[in-house]
């Protein structure tokens, strides 16, 4: 049975937010979810590609409502973010390794939304061995995989 976490990689279509401008965009996410044929859309409002697609600046921007949406934006912006995310109408959220913030968990709560913290995107979304194998394979043993 899938954990939580695994839970939410199985969704079909997902919006990655960055902002390349003052943080990477998740690029390792984004190729990772491409290659399992999800329906993947960029957001970054900083930059017109990513990975020579071009990007959306706002979520509801998105040609269609996706099932879940993962936030990899400075702290200062997370909780502007979140509430972004449940205006356009995603419901599950993954907020990347510290950059959840008490404003943005309070306002996630507030709106309703299935809340993802704590841990990095990528140890679930790549099967090939990477350095980021050893957090999935520490996070196993401690079951917070």
């Amino acid at each position: 049975m899938a954990s939580k976490h695994e839970a939410f990689w199985q969704h079909s279509s997902f919006a990655l937010v960055g902002n390349s401008a003052s943080k990477g965009f998740p690029t390792l996410t984004y190729q990772a979810l491409r290659k399992q044929g999800k329906k993947v859309f960029p957001v970054d409002p900083s930059v017109a590609e990513i990975e020579g697609d071009a990007t959306y600046p706002d979520l509801k921007a998105l040609p269609e409502t996706v099932a879940a949406a993962v936030l990899e934006v400075p702290n200062e912006e997370t909780a502007e973010w979140v509430g972004r995310a449940a205006d356009a109408g995603i419901e599950r959220i993954w907020i990347h390794m510290n950059r959840d913030t008490p404003q943005a968990l309070a306002l996630a709560e507030e709106r309703g939304l299935e809340v993802h913290k704590g841990t990095c995107a990528v140890m679930y979304v790549t099967p090939d061995p990477t350095y980021h194998s050893i957090h999935k394979w520490i996070n196993k043993l401690m079951g917070a995989y």
